[in-house]
């Protein structure tokens, strides 16, 4: 089987080891690399040359655009971008889905009309993203697959020796200023030793400098490595991940994988993923936040062995192994 996975974004086969790339990209890193065991995959990204490693073969995808006569493709799997699927009429066509889409959204970036027009199947990353995903696209058939993790969280040692950090890894920032507030007004002033460690994210708040956020332990990252974040989780205490606009929350997947329990509103896609007070804590309020921070500082001997275990358990749920039969049972 010849299957094509589309994804439009500036990676290649060998991003993941050079530089900091997104959870789609690694994702279909992942997807590829899996599919290729047994399958012809070409994963077609905006990579400058063609690259073939493994028996994957890596596409730049102004050569499909530019000519679409010069391939055939069985299956073709695209994230987030159905065009692709106008070129070729005769292919089986899967849209994975991995963020929202309103009509509004759909109809300006011109994704409305080849959803409508096509034949597709749609893989939806949650059920929280499906069901909010209006009936509007009439897809022939609808899944939900959740994400899995990359291979590199899947061989880590158990830590039980962590350090008062937690962390924040999600690429936006809503939430995070009160989150800031909370750290500096509440958290800092009780427990000077504590850190706050913030990946992803580059724009401080507008009230605080640089200066001043050091001088509270709290530390700005931007975009750092997966072996950077990895090293970082098995040292942490937990993660804080609200969850506001979720779709299926890759990164407190992969903290649970470290052992990382996830401190959340249990709002949107995470309220399938964590369960209270078991891999993670389900907080209603910033107030609650403040009280949960301050019981696994102080209690962190007794609290964090299980949870850390529980963490891990989840995880495993995931492992790409298991999500894979999945996908094969879709495209046979």
């Amino acid at each position: 089987m010849k299957i094509l996975i589309y994804c439009p974004f500036d990676f290649d086969l060998n991003s993941e080891k050079n530089k900091p790339i997104g959870g789609i990209e690694s994702l279909n890193l992942g997807l590829s690399w899996e599919l290729a065991k047994k399958n012809i995959v070409y994963l077609a990204t905006f990579t400058k040359k063609t690259l073939n490693k493994n028996k994957l073969i890596n596409l730049p995808i102004n050569k499909i655009i530019s000519k679409p006569n010069k391939y055939h493709f069985d299956v073709i799997i695209s994230s987030n971008e159905p065009s692709i699927f106008n070129l070729f009429k005769d292919s089986k066509k899967i849209f994975w889905m991995h963020n929202s889409l309103s009509i509004e959204k759909s109809l300006r970036k011109k994704k409305f009309f080849p959803l409508v027009r096509n034949k597709i199947n749609t893989v939806f990353v949650s059920k929280y993203l499906k069901d909010r995903t209006s009936k509007i696209y009439l897809f022939n058939k609808t899944y939900v697959i959740p994400n899995f993790l990359n291979n590199r969280f899947l061989s880590n040692k158990i830590n039980f020796n962590r350090k008062l950090i937690f962390v924040w890894s999600v690429q936006r920032n809503k939430g995070l200023n009160e989150t800031i507030d909370l750290w500096v007004k509440k958290i800092f002033p009780k427990f000077n030793d504590a850190k706050f460690y913030i990946f992803g994210i580059n724009n401080l708040p507008k009230n605080y400098s640089m200066k001043e956020l050091l001088s509270k332990n709290i530390y700005y990252y931007g975009k750092v490595t997966k072996p950077k974040l990895i090293k970082v989780y098995n040292q942490s205490l937990a993660m804080i991940c609200l969850g506001y606009d979720e779709t299926f929350c890759l990164n407190a997947l992969e903290a649970n994988s470290c052992g990382l329990p996830v401190l959340t509103f249990g709002k949107t896609a995470l309220s399938e993923l964590i369960k209270n007070k078991y891999n993670g804590f389900i907080v209603k309020n910033f107030n609650q936040l403040e009280s949960q921070i301050i019981e696994l500082i102080e209690n962190k001997k007794n609290l964090k062995k299980q949870l850390i275990k529980n963490a891990i358990v989840t995880s495993k749920r995931y492992n790409i192994k298991n999500i894979i039969r999945h996908w094969e049972n879709l495209l046979k």
